[in-house]
């Protein structure tokens, strides 16, 4: 008899299914922020962009780098001559403040790029804006056109 035994082939796919979903998650980039959530919907992108992180602390990141501006400054413009097309995604913490995600900001424009994107997570952004109060009217005032 001549059978094809099935069982060990299904015991390693079960095994490989359970390292990626183990190892999934992991794949992302390692510089743990709390992203802020928006209501943007998810670029498509076909390659790897590179990952500019900053920490509430104002540390910055480029991919699990720990650089400080002026070795970021000198690390862009070395990629730009590489690859100037090459897309960069800004990960700024929710808590970090504004100086330093505007500096990265500046030395990647400075450094030549033009793709750049903030990373934000999906979901509801902020509250949306209460609508504007109708205009006070005064007793005695027309509007103008009426009498």
């Amino acid at each position: 008899m001549s059978e094809i035994n099935v069982t060990p082939l299904v015991d390693v796919m079960l095994v490989l299914l359970i390292v990626f979903m183990v190892a999934a998650p992991l794949m992302t980039v390692g510089v743990p922020i709390d992203l802020p959530k928006t209501d943007a919907k998810p670029l498509n992108s076909q390659v790897e962009p590179l990952s500019v992180s900053i920490r509430p602390d104002g540390s910055i990141y480029l991919m699990e780098q720990a650089m400080t501006m002026p070795e970021l400054t000198q690390k862009l413009a070395a990629l730009y001559g590489v690859d100037p097309d090459k897309e960069i995604r800004v990960r700024g913490d929710l808590a970090a403040t504004y100086g330093p995600i505007a500096e990265v900001l500046g030395a990647i424009n400075n450094a030549g790029f033009k793709k750049i994107g903030l990373e934000t997570l999906p979901g509801a952004g902020a509250a949306p804006a209460a609508p504007a109060p109708a205009p006070a009217q005064t007793p005695g005032l027309t509007e103008p056109g009426q009498n």
